[in-house]
């Protein structure tokens, strides 16, 4: 599933496509992803002039003159442009034709995306916003804030970490490599988080995120950013699906387990 760098990529990729331009015509083959696309989008988007190309958590907001059109990529989803001649393929279930004659597409093999439309004001109030926590890579997201929400929790801090309503966008990928790099076991009570850990976490998190956007994302199986291109932060894994081979550091075999159902990679005698 794209995470939040692999998001924030095709948000860079897609917005100087979109800003300024307008949607002349919408075409929805297939209105049943993961909710029902709105049936009177076309009407909706119609004529209408794109602000601006925002992201919040792994959401993308196309910012319109009445409203914002958002998009989610779930498994699968794919958001890209092509040539308005270009054939169609099974899982193309939505074009944007915009007044400059380019078009975009949404292809969607096992359709747990989502197509939605916000009027305005409803950016934080819509029950899919109104309880997520800060950004990562804000201000919002520092040591104080998470030594916060830690206290007294007994859930395993990685899965308190890539829980949505403390922070976003920290999924699974890059939960491992953060905690990695902290010295911290995935396992640990998230209530036994120290203030000075909390503070390597927290930068490290930033480090890591930063760095994925700046390789263009993580391709494992289904990503490609806006231009059709991978991401290159797989090059950079330290953990993240290397369980039974040696840690880049101490040279210790990697253990993985699963934890939430997730795997989950961690080096037992760096990581405490």
């Amino acid at each position: 599933m794209p995470e939040l760098p692999e998001v924030e990529t095709v948000r860079a990729g897609i917005a100087p496509h979109l800003t300024e331009q307008r949607f002349s015509k919408t075409i929805v083959r297939n209105p049943n992803l993961r909710w029902p696309v709105p049936a009177n989008l076309e009407k909706l988007l119609r004529n209408q002039r794109v602000l601006n190309v925002e992201r919040r958590a792994k959401y993308l907001l196309i910012k319109l003159e009445t409203g914002t059109l958002v998009i989610h990529l779930g498994m699968s989803g794919r958001l890209y442009f092509v040539s308005p001649d270009t054939p169609l393929g099974k899982h193309d279930h939505l074009d944007w034709l915009l007044d400059n004659g380019k078009l975009m597409r949404y292809t969607d093999p096992r359709r747990f995306g989502a197509v939605l439309w916000l009027n305005p004001g409803e950016e934080t109030s819509h029950k899919l916003f109104s309880a997520l926590g800060p950004e990562p890579l804000s201000d919002a997201f520092s040591a104080e804030y998470l030594y916060s929400k830690t206290r007294n929790r007994k859930q395993p801090l990685k899965s308190f970490i890539m829980d949505g309503h403390i922070v976003v966008g920290v999924g699974n990928i890059y939960a491992n490599e953060a905690l990695f790099l902290s010295g911290i076991r995935p396992t640990l009570e998230a209530g036994k988080l120290s203030k000075p850990r909390c503070e390597r976490l927290v930068e490290n998190i930033k480090i890591v995120l930063a760095k994925a956007i700046a390789q263009g994302g993580t391709t494992l199986k289904d990503f490609v950013n806006g231009d059709g291109k991978p991401g290159y932060f797989k090059q950079e894994l330290m953990v993240y699906g290397r369980g039974g081979e040696a840690c880049v550091n101490c040279k210790t075999t990697l253990k993985e387990i699963r934890l939430a159902q997730r795997s989950t990679v961690y080096c037992p005698r760096c990581q405490k």
